[in-house]
């Protein structure tokens, strides 16, 4: 039988042979009666500092059944028989956005013998790099293909990592697939699996490639512009070149920067609302001064990552409590130019495999609802994308224009006072210096700097003129929710399935990929069995 063995302790100087002899004092055999041993999960505790370990998850087979067994080991299920194919519908769904939503829900389709018709603004990921790199290095924006529009979606450039706070069996699955068409197995094991933003649009062009062979067909600058009905159900989807696609199921994957479609929703009395997210800053620091805060040592022992940090605060502010979090931390990474639409100024993080970069950055940021929006005249379902607009071209203007971002070092940020100009930092196009504090209104002001203190109390030496806070981190999740019910259908349109994080229903790459999958399913379902 084969059994799970959790957090058996690891020394960072010690050898993974070790791990099946505490393995077997842990099941009170001796090691010889262990066989197939293999390592599925491994994780840094990193809470005593000075003293990293890691925690290694094993499963290994035993002859017969443990009595007695400690709450830590567990017998491992047998795996689930996959699903047999689905009748095939008359015209192939169409999935509209190339990101990880709509990629795995095209995975998943074709698993089920079900190929797709796979729709995106942007371009495919080698001429989507060179925008990129036109926008980082010379402030020149193309709206139609960028950070977040184009093969893999937003996170294919600007994040990388496939952790999540969800528990869900199909994560697995979703970070199995990742390493498959990365080549990277190491994310299979790892407690904090990371890609990396150079590995990771290689291995969603790979996937991709396995699709086209499976009978998916991909469709790259191809805009959305309207959606067809036919007596309460998706019929078609209008592109702007004047083509129509045809077809009685469309999976909404957008992102969630695509303005338009929600203009679209709302223009169309389509089911859409305003949602919370969250606004700030992106606070970046040399990772050396990471490493000694987390590990507590003054030089970081080679086999340990670059260190990390997840800090929330919940101070009251004006009476109500204010959450404010860290979002996206990149250890050894760079800070990268987010806009979609001209003369916004928004960013975000990124970070390579092998996580060289000196400098390590996070979002710093506080949530915002719509009784934000409500109190600066914002109402109605855009309300969240038109504060969010608001926001961004100030942004723009306090940077001097030409996608530079004003900047200002953290500790006098938190002071209140200019201090000197910001310096070097990882930002591309570059900074200007800036007043930050003219940006977000004044309780959200001071709910950041309210966190900020809170988290220099659990992390001592966080605040510090090292650091700099660059603006502004403004699409942490989509501002609208594309309305669904229990069938994952749209109210009232029938065939039209919002998925992933654009629509509402996830954050990240790896919650966006399972509610693809999730969608797929649903798909599957009201199709049924293949006769």
């Amino acid at each position: 039988m084969r059994y799970r063995i959790s957090n058996i302790p690891l020394w960072l100087d010690e050898d993974d042979s070790l791990l099946s002899r505490r393995a077997a004092e842990r099941l009170g055999l001796s090691a010889e009666h262990l066989r197939g041993a293999t390592v599925v999960r491994r994780s840094l505790d990193a809470r005593r500092k000075g003293h990293a370990r890691w925690l290694v998850n094993l499963e290994v087979e035993v002859e017969g059944a443990i009595r007695g067994a400690p709450a830590d080991v567990a017998p491992v299920p047998a795996p689930e028989t996959a699903p047999g194919p689905v009748r095939r519908p008359a015209a192939p769904p169409v999935i509209l956005g190339a990101g990880p939503a709509g990629l795995f829900c095209a995975w998943a389709l074709l698993e089920r013998g079900v190929p797709s018709i796979v729709v995106d603004r942007g371009k495919p990921v080698s001429p989507r790099r060179r925008d990129v790199a036109a926008l980082m290095r010379g402030g020149v924006l193309d709206p139609e293909s960028n950070m977040n529009f184009g093969e893999g979606g937003a996170g294919a450039y600007t994040d990388g990592k496939l952790g999540t706070r969800i528990h869900h069996p199909a994560v697995r699955k979703v970070v199995e697939l990742f390493a498959r068409f990365g080549n990277v197995e190491r994310i299979v094991v790892e407690g904090k699996p990371h890609v990396g933003s150079d590995v990771l649009p290689a291995a969603i062009s790979a996937m991709r490639e396995e699709l086209e062979r499976g009978g998916c067909t991909f469709l790259w600058g191809a805009r959305a512009v309207d959606l067809e009905l036919r007596d309460g159900r998706f019929a078609g989807l209008r592109l702007a070149d004047g083509r129509t696609l045809e077809s009685d199921r469309l999976v909404l994957a957008p992102g969630n920067s695509a303005r338009e479609l929600f203009e679209l929703f709302a223009a169309r009395g389509w089911p859409i609302e305003a949602k919370p997210f969250a606004v700030g800053f992106r606070a970046e620091h040399p990772q050396p001064l990471i490493d000694r805060i987390q590990y507590g040592a003054s030089v970081r022992h080679p086999k340990l990552p670059p260190a990390d940090y997840k800090l929330a605060d919940n101070p009251r502010i004006a009476g109500e409590a204010r959450g404010v979090f860290s979002f996206c931390m990149c250890p050894g990474g760079v800070v990268v130019p987010t806009p979609t639409e001209p003369e916004m100024q928004c960013t975000n993080g990124m970070s390579n495999s092998h996580r060289s970069s000196p400098v390590a950055n996070a979002g710093i940021v506080v949530a915002v609802s719509p009784a934000d929006f409500a109190a600066e005249g914002f109402e109605g379902p855009l309300a969240g994308l038109e504060w969010q607009r608001k926001w961004e071209r100030a942004a723009y203007v306090l940077g001097g224009g030409a996608y530079h971002a004003p900047a200002q070092r953290l500790a006098a940020y938190l002071a209140r006072r200019p201090g000197a100009p910001p310096g070097n930092t990882s930002y591309r196009p570059g900074v200007t210096p800036a007043d930050l504090s003219v940006l977000y209104p004044p309780q959200i002001q001071e709910a950041l700097r309210a966190g900020l203190r809170g988290f220099e109390r659990r992390m001592r030496g966080f605040v510090t003129d090292e650091a700099v806070l660059i603006g502004i981190e403004s699409r942490t999740s989509s501002p609208c929710r594309l309305v669904r019910g229990a069938d994952l259908q749209s109210p009232g349109i029938r065939g039209l399935y919002p998925a992933g994080e654009g629509a509402g229903y996830a954050g990240g790459i790896v919650s966006s990929a399972v509610d693809g999958l999730k969608v797929a399913e649903a798909i599957c379902a009201e199709l049924g069995a293949a006769a």
